[in-house]
């Protein structure tokens, strides 16, 4: 039996990266996982992989940006898997520009992807998560069994890097909100925490070539490497391995922190 048995998830940003290694280590937890991503075909890539290893996924091309898309993102998953216990926000992205030349262009897109996608996602998940536990509350005395949210972080909140106001912004923001949540969600049996990701291998982190949106300096990533005690760079299993964790019972008494998955990067911190 898995950890995850009879629990269904929803994983946004999941056609890629760390969302990708997210939505099949849930589904290898033996999760049924709605695999949301605004490209369809790499979402569809994600499926694939998990339908192939004998699980149970369907892609979503949802942009959550929006809050009727969130909405009918959690309405398909319902519709598809008859509940919803997990909501894993990762959609992210980045748009790199020192602060004296950010507009607001680059800013909103930033932390909209980042904060705004998670807000509406998990709001449109407050019927599934909040008030069904409520109304096991009421009918035995307490929830059935813990529901999770987990948001995507990142290292860079906490330590701030040049040229990522808009990132940081945000994802300084789910920290914060993951804190609340916690609070708010806490007497529903509603665990709600964060991974904060150090340096990890995805296209965000890729070598940057000429003319690309995505990528860093072959420079960065040497100096990267440098400062990880554990003398190599992160892979996208090692975050989603964490997430699991948050996602499952073993975490059940554990709900409003951060995680660092750094390899040791923080160092004391």
């Amino acid at each position: 039996m898995g950890r995850l048995d009879d629990r269904v998830a929803v994983v946004t940003g999941a056609g890629r990266g760390i969302g990708r290694a997210t939505a099949i280590r849930l589904a290898s937890d033996g999760a049924a996982v709605v695999v949301n991503d605004i490209d369809l075909e790499p979402a569809a890539e994600t499926a694939g992989l998990i339908v192939a290893q004998g699980g149970r996924a369907i892609p979503h091309s949802a942009n959550t940006v929006h809050m009727e898309q969130a909405e009918r993102l959690v309405a398909d998953a319902i519709e598809e898997f008859g509940q919803l216990d997990i909501v894993i926000n990762n959609a992210g992205t980045t748009r790199d520009k020192m602060f004296h030349g950010l507009d607001d262009e680059l800013f909103d897109f930033v932390v909209d992807t980042n904060l705004r996608t998670a807000y509406h996602a998990t709001l449109a998940a407050m019927p599934y998560l909040r008030d069904v536990a409520k109304s096991e509350i009421a009918e035995h005395g307490g929830p059935r069994y813990h529901r999770k949210v987990v948001f995507t972080s990142s290292v860079a909140a906490l330590m701030g890097n040049p040229g990522q106001f808009n990132y940081t912004a945000a994802k300084g923001a789910l920290i914060a909100v993951t804190k609340t949540l916690a609070r708010e969600l806490g007497p529903f049996g509603i665990n709600v925490n964060a991974v904060a990701p150090g340096f990890v291998e995805t296209r965000l982190t890729a070598a940057k070539k000429e003319g690309d949106n995505f990528g860093i300096p072959d420079q960065m990533r040497d100096m990267a490497r440098a400062i990880i005690s554990l003398g190599r760079l992160g892979e996208p299993e090692d975050v989603a391995n964490v997430t699991a964790f948050l996602a499952s019972s073993d975490s059940d008494f554990v709900s409003g922190v951060t995680i660092p998955v750094t390899g040791g990067q923080l160092g004391g911190m």
